[in-house]
């Protein structure tokens, strides 16, 4: 599989939105492209948070973002977050995903991180048994607080 995963440019907005809509969260809406350029613009502000596209033969296919950030416990030792992960519904299968987190994980382990996390909608069983398949494991409960939408 020809499968190119590189950082996300402003350029690369309306297809990473694109693919955001196809999970139907928030009501299937997603930011406008101007929006999004101004939100991106203050992610690359953050020293190591990014946005990848994962394209095959020129066509977008995957996204995920990637925040990795300094600690002061564990010894110092940096740690990540995975966020917004999505393959096309039309891709799924074919081993993108997988791909994508193995590209995700070389970042982890070339930045000195001891761990990667992500949460999950709990509802996403297919979604969590892929996880499970590539080693990741459930680790303690999460909690979370709803905020007015501004």
């Amino acid at each position: 599989m020809n499968l190119h995963i590189h950082e996300v440019t402003e350029a690369d907005l309306p297809a990473v939105l694109a693919l955001y809509a196809q999970l139907g969260e928030d009501d299937g809406q997603v930011l406008t492209v101007e929006q999004a350029e101004h939100i991106y613009r203050r992610m690359n502000a953050y020293p190591d948070y990014r946005i990848y596209l994962a394209e095959q033969n020129d066509k977008p296919v995957g996204t995920f973002a990637l925040l990795v950030m300094d600690n002061l416990g564990h010894l110092g030792a940096r740690s990540a977050v995975l966020e917004d992960v999505v393959v096309s519904n039309s891709c799924r299968g074919q081993g993108i995903g997988k791909q994508m987190m193995d590209f995700a994980n070389r970042i982890c382990l070339d930045k000195g991180c001891y761990k990667m996390t992500f949460s999950s909608n709990r509802n996403r069983e297919a979604a969590h048994r892929f996880y499970a398949s590539l080693g990741f494991r459930q680790h303690g409960i999460s909690f979370y607080i709803d905020y007015p939408k501004r």
